[in-house]
């Protein structure tokens, strides 16, 4: 060490260590003690690290980045100095410094789980789920001392699951209750997609360790990947309770409350947050997001644009652009957009976003071939990291077919929650359903929600399918619970639905598209429920699916025949449900809306038992949160462009076309599948 850097000793120590002590809870008093050190060792190292702390504590951002700066120049190797720069530098907003920062720090004292703990927080405040994931990964490593921990910790960094998973649970079985192996087999279990064992083992985490942050922080982030979002907002506000000014757990919240649909809420918490730490592109999106849904496109335009010049190769952020369906591309943002795609270096997701942007800003020029292309290349890009199978899907509707026959439905007749709340809209993405629902939440008896994941959510936990394991128990499974069991899923359904109905209304609408594979679970559950079948002409639905880009979900929709072996499989499901349930759905076909608007709305109405509303006729006049990729069209009249558009591109649709047969010659009417079992 140098002269400067050498320890101290005598008094100089003591004084040292009365500073440091005072940075809990007095940082002025701590300031005012080390400069008094300063003034007799001018850039003592332990003084300046003081001070520049103490300042931070003290919200004096601009002193602490200049004693700090000025610090790090004189203690190049010191990882300590560096940790504390980049907390500062994240306090200013400063992520991307603050990153760089950070890193260093990791190089300089790798074994540091400080530091690496809050590199992972502002690779999470960046969206970088990946890095932050593995940068927490290694806090974890580093933060035991027991050696079948940190051999456990390892492999997790390594991505060694199975490794990882064996070793913990052979720990836990001897230390039961060490919450460190508790939440890091909670990790592990996440990585494999067994989100409910995660959940599980982190509440019991929280249960014997309630000042634990970081795992209630992980428990937080699953709930909310879960979609419980009533659960994970109750443990955002317990973080916040304890630093209410943190900026990912304010994210955290903004999102939830996004998904629970307390957008004015949601939009007050992005804008408190990004006035603080402006310089956050994936949150400038996430705001343009919340300002889409509720109607206010130009300020969602300037976010979504803001959010690109932070970050050009931002992917998402253009395709957020496209995605409002009415914006229009202008020529430069054409040249920009070809321009972070020659970016060797660009990342997958950037890349297949950038290429759905493209492909719409193209098809706007009217160059249809050139559109197609990027389109083709960013659903190849796709499909490439899913594992959909469509078999599994075709298999599902046989099982469905075997099992829902007249004379099952005929032995439930009384099973279920007899609540007439729910009104379930089914079909195909892109099939006109979000203009259903706008025309029935236009009507002062029915609040429109959104797709909700809860009919979902319960056949998957019914079928005990986790991870990778190829069977599930469902359908099936359905035929061997009682009355009671039927009835108590009604109702919880229904309790999951209620933080989505803010409006009191004795309606509410569904519009999830994928529940048409659950029409037998949902007729069992919630048996008065009404189910409203939105079909569209099978090139113009599945050609609109291979141009759009979902979150999630919808794996089916990036290959044109995957895509149309859905369709059919959809198709032959209805068609068996209309037999089976005759009168249970009533049929909204797209096209006969476009043409005859007040017939067909008046038709919907009354299969619903509702009285006729003029305001269902000016559904483009109700103000109201859609979180759809048709959110702006719904706010439109209806219009007649859609329908015929896949046209300019049916030299392409050949795939299609094939895997589609009889569904496409016969539309609107049905094939003959064979009979139903009656």
């Amino acid at each position: 060490m140098s002269k400067q850097t050498a320890e101290p000793t005598g008094s100089l120590a003591t004084a040292l260590g009365h500073a440091g002590r005072l940075l809990t809870g007095q940082p002025a008093k701590a300031a005012e003690q080390a400069r008094e050190i300063l003034k007799v060792v001018p850039l003592q190292p332990q003084a300046m690290l003081i001070l520049g702390v103490a300042q931070r504590q003290m919200g004096d951002l601009n002193a602490a980045l200049e004693t700090l700066q000025t610090l790090s120049a004189n203690q190049p190797k010191a990882a300590t100095v560096f940790l504390e720069l980049g907390r500062v530098l994240a306090a200013r907003g400063e992520s991307n410094a603050a990153i760089t920062t950070l890193k260093n720090a990791t190089k300089l004292n790798p074994a540091s789980a400080e530091v690496w703990q809050a590199l992972a927080e502002q690779y999470e405040l960046a969206g970088s789920d990946e890095l932050a994931n593995a940068a927490m990964a290694q806090q974890i490593r580093h933060s035991t001392r027991d050696p079948a921990l940190i051999e456990a910790a390892s492999a997790l960094c390594e991505n060694k699951l199975s490794v990882a998973e064996r070793s913990l649970r052979d720990f836990l079985k001897s230390h039961p209750v060490n919450v460190a192996a508790i939440r890091m087999l909670a990790e592990t279990g996440a990585r494999l997609g067994r989100l409910e064992d995660a959940e599980n083992l982190l509440a019991r985490c929280l249960e014997l360790a309630p000042g634990f942050t970081a795992a209630r922080h992980n428990y937080a982030l699953l709930l909310q990947r879960q979609t419980k979002s009533r659960e994970a907002l109750q443990q955002v506000d317990i973080l916040l309770r304890e630093d209410q000014k943190n900026p990912n757990y304010r994210a955290l919240k903004a999102a939830v409350l996004v998904r629970i649909g307390d957008y004015a809420q949601a939009i007050e918490c992005y804008e408190t947050l990004l006035k603080e730490h402006p310089r956050q592109p994936k949150s400038w999106m996430s705001y343009g997001h919340a300002l889409k849904t509720v109607g206010r496109q130009e300020d969602s335009i300037t976010a979504y644009r803001k959010s690109i010049a932070l970050l050009p190769t931002l992917g998402e952020a253009w395709w957020s652009l496209a995605n409002l369906k009415t914006f229009h591309f202008t020529p430069a943002d054409i040249d920009v957009m070809q321009a972070q795609l020659a970016h060797t270096e660009l990342s997958n997701e950037d890349r297949f976003h950038l290429d759905f942007a493209l492909g719409k800003a193209l098809e706007d020029d009217g160059r249809y071939g050139a559109s197609f292309e990027h389109y083709q290349r960013a659903n190849a890009l796709r499909r490439r990291e899913l594992r959909y199978n469509a078999d599994d899907t075709t298999d599902l509707l046989q099982r469905s077919k075997a099992l829902f026959s007249r004379e099952f439905f005929g032995e439930h007749k009384t099973s279920g929650d007899l609540s007439p709340d729910a009104i379930f809209v089914v079909s195909l993405p892109r099939s006109g359903s979000t203009l259903v629902e706008q025309i029935l939440s236009s009507h002062s008896a029915v609040e429109g929600t959104m797709e909700l994941p809860d009919i979902r959510s319960i056949a998957r936990r019914l079928g005990g399918k986790r991870g990778k394991e190829p069977v599930s128990d469902y359908p099936e499974i359905l035929g061997r619970l009682s009355t009671s069991e039927l009835r108590d899923l009604g109702a919880e359904y229904l309790k999951r639905a209620s933080i989505y109905r803010r409006q009191g209304r004795p309606f509410f609408v569904d519009k999830m598209p994928n529940n048409f594979q659950h029409i037998g679970l949902i007729q069992l559950i919630l048996p008065n429920a009404k189910i409203i079948d939105a079909r569209r002409h099978p090139l113009g639905c599945c050609f609109s699916n291979f141009k759009q880009h979902f979150a999630r979900g919808q794996s089916f929709a990036y290959d044109l025949t995957d895509l149309g072996r859905y369709y059919r499989d959809y198709v032959e499901l209805m068609a068996h449900f209309d037999d089976v349930l005759p009168g249970k759905i009533h049929r909204v076909i797209y096209e006969d809306m476009v043409k005859d608007p007040e017939q067909e709305i008046r038709q919907l109405l009354a299969y619903c038992g509702l009285p006729f509303e003029e305001a269902c006729l000016r559904f483009y006049e109700t103000e109201r949160a859609v979180r759809t990729a048709s959110s702006e069209q719904v706010r439109l009249p209806i219009f007649t462009d859609a329908v015929d558009h896949w046209q300019n591109y049916e030299p392409y649709l050949g795939p299609l076309k094939t895997a589609l047969g009889p569904v496409l010659s016969v539309y609107p009417g049905v094939p003959d599948f064979g009979a139903s079992e009656a």
